[in-house]
């Protein structure tokens, strides 16, 4: 099999809308101007832990919802229309990893070099900002007991950058969506009572956050939660292993919450838009 070439121009126009852009006043707006798509890799539990892949992380893309429906929306669904001739399909990291479903025949070189091009150049034109948080279960299990969360407590971590980063955009009194992969009705109503017990102010600043928390199934086919689950495991394998080359995280580095807004993006993202929990000793002061 080779590789199916382009047909459609995955980006009309190379200029992003700007995350950065300064938004007007929000005087009498019921929503803020962002959306934000949440997804998780490894698992949460502490009772056994996977000794190839120790942490639960979460991640948090942020997206100004202008550049996400004018342009992120109809690249992933033209990217769609290239490879499987329809905009079903929902983009897997596992399957896409593992050549497995839909995505069996990335297991001909050439076209898996092809699509991975294709899909790290929708990647690269997101302009997105990234949020997450590493939870190394075994410094975890060891210094608080088994009986922590790791969603929880990087659920809280990543909603106060969140804040901060609506913040600085003058858009944390605004309602904000953030939406999040159903994953069963238990975990999901565990979930929700976290969430709204973090945003009622059992967090940092005692803040009432003004996020709403939005569960949806993976056949909605969310252009954003795909994105997002295709972030989380590069980020979990560069604090693995950070020696090992990882062009998705060399990628994401220009994506994350980071001291010095755009003009500093790929740099002081640690502790920022990247957290670490238990927090290292080098962790500057929030």
């Amino acid at each position: 099999m080779t590789s199916p070439g382009t047909q459609y121009s995955l980006f009309e126009a190379v200029e992003a809308t700007p995350v950065e852009q300064a938004a007007p006043e929000p005087v009498g707006r019921r929503f803020s101007d962002y959306i934000v798509y949440v997804d998780e890799s490894g698992d949460h539990s502490l009772a056994s832990i996977d000794r190839d892949y120790p942490v639960f992380v979460l991640a948090l893309c942020v997206f100004h919802k202008r550049h996400y429906a004018e342009k992120i929306v109809p690249a992933v669904q033209k990217l769609k229309f290239n490879y499987f001739g329809h905009d079903s399909v929902v983009l897997h990291e596992n399957e896409i990893r593992k050549q497995k479903g839909d995505f069996a025949f990335l297991s001909h070189r050439p076209t898996r070099d092809a699509f991975m091009e294709h899909l790290s150049s929708v990647m690269d034109a997101s302009n997105f900002i990234l949020i997450s948080c590493v939870v190394d279960k075994v410094r975890l299990s060891r210094n608080e007991g088994a009986n922590s969360n790791p969603y929880h407590i990087a659920l809280g971590v990543c909603l106060e950058a969140l804040r901060e980063f609506l913040a600085e955009k003058k858009q944390d009194d605004i309602k904000t969506h953030v939406l999040v992969e159903c994953r069963g009705k238990k975990e999901d109503a565990e979930l929700e009572l976290e969430f709204r017990r973090i945003c009622d102010g059992d967090n940092p600043g005692n803040r009432v956050l003004p996020f709403d928390v939005v569960f949806a199934h993976k056949q909605t086919n969310l252009a954003g939660l795909q994105l997002a689950d295709l972030v989380a495991r590069p980020v979990g394998i560069n604090y693995i292993r950070p020696q090992q080359d990882n062009k998705a995280f060399g990628v994401l580095k220009k994506k994350f919450f980071c001291d010095g807004g755009r003009a500093k993006v790929g740099s002081g993202y640690e502790d920022v838009g990247l957290m670490i929990y238990p927090p290292q000793k080098s962790e500057k002061p929030r």
